[in-house]
């Protein structure tokens, strides 16, 4: 059986020529949506996902109506196959119930691993570079070489209470604990 999704992004599109061109491909049942692919809640999607049935074809008009980018499309694409539902988009001219079809749908899945690879090596390459310039990531300390010496010995100083110590230096009373190396008593 082929079941149909349609989704335009905005309420002044029309999903006419969706509709016309899944009802032509001859399905059976159409769900649609009416949001914005970034949108993450998608009901007429969760619809026919969850009435899509082992044999079935979920058929979609262009392949940007069912996934927000291509890792996206091929996640809901390699779910449909786990659970035997074949995938068709009428423009592209993609069926994974065919071998052409699937290899197609290898290729594409290929592509984006690829380009996940080129992200991850260029972030990586971008932070060794930082680090040989001596730039570490992460949050900056709260109090510099200076400033834990002269909390350390505020703080060992009796006569200053933890809350001038903490106001004087502008920083939380865990983060004092944490430069002065005691554990944090108990407020109960």
């Amino acid at each position: 059986m082929l079941i149909g999704y349609a989704r335009v992004s905005t309420q002044d599109q029309t999903l006419a020529l969706q509709q016309d061109a899944l009802t032509k491909e001859g399905c059976s049942k159409i769900f649609t949506d009416t949001a914005s692919g970034a949108t993450t809640e998608r009901h007429g999607l969760t619809e026919a996902l969850s009435y899509v049935r082992t044999g079935d074809t979920l058929v979609v008009w262009r392949l940007d109506r069912l996934g927000r980018s291509l890792k996206d499309l091929i996640e809901r694409i390699t779910q449909l196959q786990a659970r035997n539902i074949g995938f068709k988009s009428l423009t592209e001219n993609i069926d994974t119930t065919t071998s052409g079809g699937k290899l197609i749908f290898h290729i594409f899945g290929a592509l984006a691993e690829f380009e996940r690879e080129l992200i991850r090596e260029r972030t990586q390459a971008g932070l060794n570079a930082a680090r040989a310039r001596g730039r570490t990531g992460g949050r900056p300390k709260a109090l510099s070489g200076q400033k834990v010496a002269m909390a350390q010995k505020l703080y060992q100083d009796k006569s200053n209470t933890i809350g001038a110590i903490c106001k004087t230096l502008n920083i939380s009373r865990a983060t004092l604990y944490r430069y002065v190396n005691v554990s944090m008593p108990d407020d109960s």
